[in-house]
């Protein structure tokens, strides 16, 4: 297994009711696993030939890079509708991401093995920011207040 195979597995979805007031916007399993996808994905970009290197690769990076930045300034806004608003746009970028992995899959710049492996953890990475959506979405707004 390895390390981020092992950072991942730790990641299980946590029940609804368990879930306590978030405080740092480095405690969402979705920042987590986001921090991930980018590890896995420049591995993939270093492989691609120099002549997709600008485009796609800024095109990816961007994009990937985006989504755990994306969690974490969303964290920082004042209610809670910023908050699942910069997330939504975190899940609009990891969006962006597999269908950029599909794109470098067609021209046979990556296999499918690789693309199945980045396409599953960004697939995590949605519908865990779904559930933190969902779940911040259900936060009362005084409770906002103690952070």
């Amino acid at each position: 297994m390895t390390k981020l195979e092992a950072r991942n597995s730790k990641l299980e979805a946590t029940p609804a009711a368990a879930i306590a007031p978030v405080r740092d916007f480095k405690a969402p399993d979705a920042w987590k696993l986001a921090r991930n996808l980018p590890v896995l994905t420049f591995v993939l970009l270093k492989k691609l030939p120099a002549e997709e290197r600008f485009a796609r690769n800024s095109q990816i990076r961007r994009a990937v890079q985006s989504i755990a930045a994306d969690i974490a300034e969303g964290f920082g806004r004042y209610s809670y509708q910023e908050n699942i608003q910069f997330c939504r746009q975190a899940r609009g970028s990891a969006y962006e991401v597999r269908g950029q992995l599909v794109s470098a899959l067609d021209a046979n710049l990556i296999s499918s093995a690789e693309c199945e492996e980045a396409d599953g953890l960004a697939q995590r990475v949605i519908q865990t920011l779904n559930g933190y959506i969902r779940s911040t979405s259900k936060r009362p707004a005084e409770s906002r207040k103690d952070r």
